[in-house]
């Protein structure tokens, strides 16, 4: 009942709660186990299903903990709904890749359904997902992706940055906002062709909407409400963060559209800004098409996706690379003198990371450390599969998790210390994993990642080289909490730190 605890002053009345039961019965009596080879798990309860088994406050961690009795492919009942879970790097990559078509359909879940209608790049299936994951790989290398302009703009944002850090003078602070604010311009860049001054109320408005989305998205009401969505009709009013979420949205779509229509207004088919202007002038080209998918909502919710997605998992796996250099000051000595000897005085460029070996793969450590996005998309099987021995019935949501990749025993030498040589041979050279998967794998993979790659690189060079990052005086190292903030994401619980010049 811990599970529950955060939610019952918010429970309604009772007259309310046995319609809530006796809807739950009727679909607990349609939708009991299956039989014969279906993965093992905890036998569900009337009603609940394995609900009083999770704890929705940590469930990455409890997934993880359950596959140690159930195997790496096991089932488990979010309510009356069944749920098959993915665990390990082997498992997960046959999961995605071998059977990419099997495993390759979305499942919606319904505060997604709600707040994105089927739109956009991320939360959508079908042609119109398809069209939209073509045009955004496409113009993310045009505009953002794998070219020197995207390079430029992290450079001159870097700038920004650091001055904003020189402006605490060594004194302790939370770098949550002037991080966040900085991942968040580089794909307002590529969006709208322009960056945002960080004193922008607009921008400061949209960035900290995603920020408190993500935290709600994963609240325990959220997942209650995910399994059970017709609670909105019988207690809706309790629903609050529900409301919240669809405030956001509603709010961010309606600036988006603001600064869409002062592009729209500006454009000029030959001389594209961003991913903005290319996809209007591909809406005007086929404006005379009847089902055209480059229609204003694929718009909206496109640049509102890739806003969100490019702007928290990168921001946190920064701010986890800071929090960690502080926590491991022999880590961050030995970056620091790898950086003086390479690249010395002058500003880091991209090029360098191939005679960074050491800067690159404690980067790389800090993704696989963190592992920000600890649970994949979760999917839905597009026909009977069986897989591993497993029968996994059409519709069935699976949950891939990213966590236990990143963390597999079987893959990582110690996979819960932080440990930049897993990505180093004995002659101190970079070397690539399988494992290292936090972008996920096969069709619904991370469009972003290229980028991605390119942000932390950059940005971690450019703080390093130019600060010393250590705990605010009167604290240890030792006593740096690095317990996640748990959300959609796992970024750092709330902290400050001293970021003190070293030129």
């Amino acid at each position: 009942m811990a599970v529950l605890e955060g939610l019952l002053p918010q429970m309604p009345p009772p007259l309310t709660l046995l319609g809530v039961v006796l809807v739950l019965f009727v679909l607990y009596l349609s939708s009991t186990p299956g039989a014969g080879k279906d993965p093992p798990g905890p036998r569900p309860l009337p009603l609940l299903g394995n609900l009083l088994h999770l704890d929705l406050k940590r469930l990455p961690v409890c997934l993880c903990e359950m596959s140690k009795k159930y195997g790496s492919v096991f089932t488990v009942y979010f309510g009356p709904r069944k749920m098959v879970v993915l665990v390990g790097y082997k498992t997960v990559k046959q999961a995605l890749v071998d059977y990419a078509k099997e495993f390759g359909e979305l499942d919606i879940q319904p505060i997604f359904r709600e707040t994105f209608k089927g739109h956009g790049v991320v939360f959508a299936n079908g042609n119109s997902w398809k069209e939209m994951r073509r045009f955004s790989l496409s113009n993310l290398r045009e505009f953002g992706m794998g070219r020197r302009r995207s390079e430029e703009k992290i450079i001159e944002e870097s700038r920004y940055l650091i001055e904003v850090f020189e402006n605490f003078k060594g004194e302790p602070f939370d770098t949550t906002l002037p991080v966040n604010y900085a991942v968040s311009n580089i794909i307002c860049a590529i969006m709208y062709g322009s960056r945002f001054d960080y004193a922008d109320p607009t921008f400061q408005k949209m960035v900290e909407r995603i920020y408190e989305l993500i935290r709600l998205i994963c609240s325990a009401e959220i997942r209650l409400y995910n399994m059970f969505p017709w609670l909105r009709w019988c207690c809706g009013r309790w629903l609050v963060n529900r409301t919240r979420i669809l405030k956001i949205t509603y709010d961010n779509i309606e600036e988006i559209k603001g600064l869409v229509q002062g592009l729209k207004d500006t454009l000029n088919p030959q001389d594209l800004r961003g991913f903005v202007d290319s996809f209007l002038v591909r809406q005007q080209e086929e404006s005379d098409q009847p089902g055209s998918y480059f229609h204003n909502n694929n718009l909206h919710f496109t640049v509102f996706s890739l806003f969100a997605a490019g702007t928290d998992t990168i921001a946190g796996t920064l701010r986890w690379g800071l929090l960690l250099m502080a926590k491991y000051p022999h880590i961050q000595d030995q970056v620091q003198e790898e950086l003086s000897q390479i690249i010395g005085e002058r500003e880091p460029r991209l090029e360098d990371r191939r005679n960074l070996p050491y800067t690159d793969a404690v980067i790389h450590e800090i993704q696989r450390w963190a592992h920000v996005v600890p649970i994949s998309n979760f999917y839905s099987t597009s026909c009977d599969v069986t897989f591993q021995g497993h029968f996994i019935k059409k519709g069935t949501m699976v949950i891939p998790l990213l966590m236990s990749v990143l963390q597999d025993e079987e893959e990582w030498e110690t996979p819960h210390s932080f440990n930049p040589g897993h990505f180093l041979d004995e002659k101190g050279c970079f070397i690539r994993r399988d494992a290292f998967m936090p972008f996920s794998a096969g069709r619904r993979a991370c469009v972003g990642e290229s980028l991605t790659r390119t942000e932390l690189f950059l940005f971690f060079t450019f703080l390093l080289q130019r600060f010393r990052f250590s705990p605010p005086p009167g604290v240890s190292e030792d006593e740096l909490d690095l317990t996640p903030y748990l959300g959609l994401t796992l970024t750092p619980s709330p902290h400050q730190l001293c970021a003190v010049s070293r030129v």
